[in-house]
C-alpha cells in the first residue's frame, strides 16, 4: 500500500512540473523544471518502482529449510571421510564453503547461537590443522566437528523400509542415497 501511494505522489509531483503556469492576458506554456531535474525524477520513480519491498522480508527460517541445508552441505561434509583419513589437506580445503554453509544453515537463529560458535570453533580447528599439515590433527578435529555438530551419516543408504526419503523431484534428496520412495 505504502508502494503505491509513493509511486503515484511521485508521478502527480512529476506531472505538475511539466503543466503550463497560467497567465492572465495569455496562456503561456512554461516548464518549471529543466531536463535534468525531469530525468532525475523519472529515475528516482524508475527506482522505487523496481526496489523489492524490504519490509516483508522475514528471513525463511523454519525446520525445512535447516533441515535442506543441513542435507546439502552435510552429504558434501560427510563425503570427506576418506580424504581425511588419507591426509588430503587440498581436498578438505576445497570445501570451505561447505563448512561455512553448514553452519549458517543449520544454526541460523539466535537461539541457536551457541551451538553456531561452537561449530564455527571446531571448523577451525580444522582449517588450523590444514594450514599447519597435521594429519593426526586433522582427523582428530574433522571427528570432533562431527561429534560438535550432531552430524548424521547422509552417505548412508536409505531404503523404503525405513521410510520415504522424498516425495517429488524437486526435493533436494531426490536421486541422492536417501533418496528411497516407498511404492505398493
Amino acid at each position: 500500500m505504502k508502494f503505491v501511494a509513493v509511486v503515484s505522489t511521485l508521478l502527480i509531483a512529476s506531472a505538475s512540473a511539466f503543466a503550463p503556469a497560467a497567465s492572465s492576458e495569455r496562456a503561456v506554456t512554461a516548464l518549471n523544471m529543466d531536463r535534468r531535474s525531469a530525468m532525475g525524477a523519472v529515475a528516482a520513480a524508475g527506482v522505487v518502482v523496481a526496489m523489492p519491498s524490504v519490509a516483508s522480508a522475514d528471513g525463511a527460517v523454519s525446520k525445512a529449510t535447516q533441515q535442506r541445508s543441513k542435507y546439502k552441505f552435510g552429504v558434501r561434509i560427510t563425503a570427506l571421510k576418506d580424504a581425511v583419513n588419507k591426509g588430503d589437506f587440498a581436498a578438505v580445503a576445497a570445501e570451505k564453503n561447505a563448512f561455512v554453509l553448514y553452519n549458517s544453515g543449520a544454526f541460523p537463529t539466535l537461539k541457536q547461537k551457541p551451538e553456531k560458535s561452537r561449530a564455527i570453533a571446531a571448523t577451525n580447528k580444522i582449517f588450523a590443522a590444514i594450514r599447519s599439515k597435521d594429519a593426526g590433527a586433522l582427523k582428530t578435529s574433522y571427528a570432533d566437528y562431527l561429534k560438535e555438530v550432531s552430524m548424521s551419516d547422509y552417505q548412508a543408504k536409505l531404503d523404503s523400509s525405513q521410510g520415504q526419503g522424498y516425495s517429488t523431484d524437486s526435493d533436494y534428496r531426490a536421486r541422492t542415497p536417501q533418496a528411497a520412495i516407498y511404492v505398493r
